[in-house]
């Protein structure tokens, strides 16, 4: 064999390789490498039955995961200020109950683009779930079934597209990175209908990646551990799927690529909302990717109401980043969110205790949210609104 400076094919193998992982660095591809985890979660801290809230899932997570792996998940972008701000703006809001209300009986159920669901809790977009847990989504979505949920399926998911839909009894949801080549997309894209998926979302908070600091590691500890996810096996990883040029005439190449309703994941002001409006997509989705891109300071409850005043009841309108308790979930549909996404505390639950970890997630969140419902004399959803909230 030819040392890597006499062969012109070698030489120029090496340099994209080294290229790709200079750029991999601060990206989200770095969760996919082995070395990124020191091993799969063996033992578990403490019975699940112990933790009676989703903020106990991260602490018994970070005893069990490496921490190039815990990191990866619990970090975000710069100083991890929206990240936090995530958390503490839901203090923003104070719930203002009602008494005397029959509330022996609570429906959660909705409608959301023609499925019925069974609570206004879905689980958000998490990518290569299965350096968390050998099942990764194929245990999540399970998870996620078994109790009428909903779960959104990565672009950059350990499975295939299709290997998850086969897991799960419920319809899923695909979250689309779109690559600079549309051949690509228009593939995924294909392969989630073909899969079932009648809901499309279009992540457009991500034309590079964040500086995601906790994230980095060191080259030389990921070199050579690089590989595809499930929707890119058997091809090079190149172009990798986030595309800097791409603009608001994708949405118009959606419209004519696929028959599956168009979210548009990301969005945060007014001026976007009004925009996605007149494109006339289907949804949008309020996040700012938990923390992990622009470090803006702000949190995504506190840009709720502006996007929901700009379309005007023309749209659903759902909501990720720093949901925990049920309280969080109720001042979100009171001020007009139709449904909220969970991530990092579902991947926790994932890490420590596969499909279970992931089921008591879910289930610990739908009790709050039910609690609180009767507490606050709200028998459905129907009946929570903004005159239920007070700033604080």
């Amino acid at each position: 064999m030819k040392p890597i400076d006499e062969d012109p094919l070698a030489r120029e193998q090496h340099c994209a390789r080294r290229s790709f992982l200079a750029w991999l660095a601060g990206s989200p591809l770095l969760a996919l490498s082995p070395m990124a985890c020191r091993s799969l979660p063996s033992s578990k801290p403490a019975s699940l039955d112990e933790l009676i809230n989703l903020l106990q899932f991260e602490g018994a997570a970070e005893q069990v995961m490496s921490q190039g792996a815990f990191d990866f998940l619990a970090g975000a972008s710069d100083d991890e200020h929206t990240l936090r701000a995530n958390r503490e703006a839901f203090q923003l809001w104070q719930i203002r109950a009602r008494r005397l209300v029959n509330v022996a009986e609570i429906d959660m159920r909705l409608e959301l683009f023609g499925e019925d669901l069974a609570s206004p809790i879905l689980l958000a977009p998490m990518g290569d779930q299965g350096n968390w847990h050998r099942d990764g989504e194929l245990a999540s979505v399970r998870a996620a079934a078994q109790s009428g949920h909903r779960a959104i399926v990565s672009t950059l998911s350990t499975y295939s597209i299709e290997e998850i839909a086969a897991a799960s009894t419920e319809p899923l949801w695909f979250q689309l990175y779109p690559t600079a080549d549309r051949g690509i997309t228009a593939e995924l894209i294909q392969r989630a209908e073909d899969s079932g998926c009648g809901v499309l979302a279009l992540t457009v908070d991500t034309p590079v990646t964040g500086n995601r600091e906790r994230q980095v590691v060191a080259l030389d500890r990921i070199l050579g551990a690089v590989k595809t996810t499930g929707n890119f096996a058997g091809r090079n990883p190149f172009p990798f799927p986030l595309d800097p040029s791409m603009t608001w005439d994708m949405v118009d190449w959606l419209r004519r690529s696929t028959g599956m309703r168009i979210l548009l994941k990301g969005i945060v002001t007014r001026e976007d909302a009004l925009l996605a409006r007149e494109r006339g997509v289907d949804g949008i989705i309020v996040s700012n990717h938990g923390g992990r891109q622009e470090e803006s300071g702000r949190s995504t409850i506190e840009c709720l109401p502006e996007v929901v005043a700009a379309v005007a009841g023309t749209m659903p309108v759902l909501i990720d980043g720093g949901f925990r308790r049920g309280t969080d979930v109720f001042k979100a549909l009171a001020l007009g969110a139709k449904a909220v996404c969970i991530g990092r505390p579902y991947g926790f639950g994932l890490a420590c205790y596969g499909e279970a970890g992931v089921r008591r997630v879910i289930e610990l969140l739908d009790q709050e949210l039910k609690l609180i419902m009767q507490l606050a004399g709200t028998p459905s959803l129907a009946a929570i609104s903004e005159s239920y909230l007070q700033e604080a």
